[in-house]
């Protein structure tokens, strides 16, 4: 069975450019490259990855693309784009020529408006996105749902994909208002889930796999076998349990699935919705 890793990171540790990893996350205060995670892979038998933007700047672009170019194991990559510039249909013109760049993503999470994902030039941004064939991640917490589920509706032809599953608070074992925000999301078809970055969410020291299963049980059932995909988070996963423990507790859940719907979550949604065998 393929399997494609649809999120992970790459970068050269830089303490004031990478300031949010703190020193609760000393496991992270270091280089991530492709020759870090590659064995990983291969020991999982995990096929490829699709590589996330870190850095807010078309540069980080430049160094993932260079990576991937000498890493054929990176299927593609999401980077960053100023969705706000005046010259922003030039730069998806200039990414559209780059077989490897596959969507973008904005950092919305941190930014001090909540609405930020509204403004008319972002969204003026947004509209621009099909046109050139990219798909778009959104990194969101619980609190920008409502906020999300416009956005979407805004845009019924985006393809769109949450980023760990909108950061539900599993630590705190809190499900509702989040649960009532991804059944609003998923009612659009072309909004789909990654089943990623749930450790970070939960107790990192303490968690149990059946910590999980409440918020998995909302996705599955909300946005069906075919829209979700398979993520670690690597290397961010490193703070609580690292590659194994992630991977073992979606193995464990998707036991209870067909061949059919396993297949498309390891790896045919996540090439379909990338589009990483153009």
């Amino acid at each position: 069975m393929r399997k494609i890793d649809s999120h992970q990171h790459f970068w050269v540790y830089d303490k004031q450019r990478h300031a949010w990893i703190d020193d609760t996350m000393q496991a992270c205060q270091r280089d991530f490259l492709p020759a870090d995670v590659q064995p990983i892979l291969q020991q999982n038998s995990i096929e490829g990855c699709v590589a996330i933007q870190v850095d807010q700047t078309e540069a980080d672009n430049d160094f993932t693309l260079g990576l991937a170019e000498n890493n054929s194991f990176i299927k593609g990559i999401v980077g960053w784009v100023d969705l706000q510039a005046d010259n922003i249909e030039e730069r998806l013109q200039h990414y559209s020529s780059i077989k490897l760049m596959k969507g973008f993503r904005h950092i919305l999470q941190g930014e001090p408006d909540d609405k930020f994902m509204l403004d008319a030039k972002f969204m003026y941004g947004i509209s621009l996105l099909n046109k050139y064939g990219f798909s778009y991640d959104i990194l969101i917490k619980p609190h920008h749902l409502p906020y999300a589920i416009e956005l979407m509706a805004a845009f019924p032809d985006q393809r769109f994909v949450i980023d760990h599953l909108a950061k539900p608070f599993i630590k705190a074992r809190k499900i509702n208002g989040w649960k009532e925000g991804m059944e609003a999301l998923a009612a659009y078809p072309n909004v789909s889930c990654k089943i990623s970055g749930m450790v970070t969410e939960a107790d990192w020291n303490n968690w149990k796999p059946e910590d999980f299963t409440p918020y998995l049980d909302v996705v599955f059932d909300v946005f069906g076998a075919k829209r979700v995909m398979y993520g670690s988070d690597w290397p961010v996963c490193n703070v609580a349990g690292g590659y194994a423990g992630v991977l073992n507790i979606i193995e464990n859940y998707i036991n209870r699935l067909t061949q059919n719907e396993q297949e498309h979550f390891w790896a045919k949604n996540a090439i379909e919705f990338y589009r990483l065998d153009d």
